[in-house]
């Protein structure tokens, strides 16, 4: 097997996801960085920004500096309605060039409905059928045939894992859920006190956009194209005053003739190829401490003091298995590497 490296731009590196994916792609052993893209700080060093970067790369420019025709593959860490511009500018006069993207940009399959979500109309409406929003374990056999890879949302990623392959088998009953999620502050970004300003941000808790949080949209249409099952959940997003993680609760009603411990036994069927996922024992407590830092993916069954009531625990990295991290597993099975490869 040829041990070429593959050329890859980072668009947004100086971002909290950005900075991820630069330190684990410094040390991934079959990529190459040959572009630095951000709209500030031009010509300052990466390790300017973060001081885990040990590797000499190339120093910040603007993304009119690409040679495009010496990239295999560009990452996109920038905000939203960005990269669907620049993709589409070059999507069909540089043919080899591959595209994760880590934004909502070609999450949602509708073009009307982004619009709708986000308030901008879409610049690539022609290129969102030619997209995969990628859940990595759930795309494995078809993510080689797209260019345009949708990486999913952190709070969708720690919701769909271990909720897809429950409601497929029709074991929990898909209405009257509520999800619960709970956040360090990077999911919201280095504009969060634009975005935020309620009183002593870094040292509370604060609860969120609980009717229309934007990846409610997501959740929807993903759960209604895995499982063909519209799923009526309230969902309830927390920011807390730590820098990264995400732990998810789910609260749901079992079917007659379950039992939390089948739901287990199914989750460790479906994920016991999955390395990245860890599925504990019946009843484990759960926090995000065990997964910072990885692009794992823990999951409890819990039960409760009511017979057919149930809670599932799902805590990850959100700046990994939740973005960066996942966007690599992604580059990994798109190139035939092994699946882990630079995530251990």
């Amino acid at each position: 097997m040829s041990k070429k490296k593959i050329n890859i731009a980072i668009l947004g590196a100086t971002g909290y996801t950005g900075l991820d994916l630069v330190y684990l792609l410094s040390k991934h052993p079959r990529a190459k960085i040959v572009n630095l893209c951000a709209t500030k700080n031009l010509g300052k060093n990466i390790s300017f920004f973060d001081k885990r970067i040990k590797k000499k790369l190339p120093k910040i420019t603007s993304v009119s500096k690409i040679n495009w025709s010496e990239v295999n593959l560009a990452f996109f860490s920038l905000p939203n309605g960005e990269a669907q511009k620049i993709i589409n500018s070059i999507y069909y006069k540089y043919k080899k060039v591959k595209f994760i993207d880590l934004s909502a940009d070609f999450r949602i399959s509708n073009a009307s409905n982004y619009k709708k979500n986000y308030k901008k109309t879409h610049k690539a409406k022609n290129l969102i059928k030619h997209s995969i929003y990628a859940i990595s374990e759930f795309v494995k056999k078809y993510i080689k045939d797209y260019r345009i890879i949708a990486n999913p949302g952190c709070y969708p990623t720690s919701i769909q894992i271990p909720l897809i392959p429950l409601i497929k088998k029709r074991l929990v009953q898909n209405k009257n859920i509520t999800i619960d999620s709970k956040s360090g502050y990077s999911g919201a970004g280095k504009n969060l006190d634009k975005r935020f300003n309620h009183k002593n941000l870094y040292s509370s808790i604060f609860g969120y956009s609980t009717k229309h949080h934007r990846h409610m949209i997501e959740i929807d249409e993903q759960f209604k194209k895995k499982t063909n099952v519209i799923l009526k959940y309230t969902f309830n997003p927390y920011l807390l005053p730590t820098f990264r993680g995400i732990l998810t609760s789910m609260y749901l009603t079992l079917k007659p003739k379950t039992s939390a411990k089948k739901l287990r036994t199914e989750l460790m069927k479906y994920y016991k190829k999955n390395k990245f996922i860890k599925i504990l024992k019946l009843n484990t407590e759960l926090g995000s401490g065990n997964v910072l830092n990885t692009n794992n993916c823990e999951i409890s069954v819990c039960e409760t003091r009511i017979k057919n009531k149930i809670v599932i625990f799902s805590a990850i990295d959100n700046l990994v298995k939740g973005a960066s991290g996942q966007a690599i597993q992604n580059m990994n099975l798109i190139y035939n590497f092994p699946e882990s490869l630079g995530l251990k």
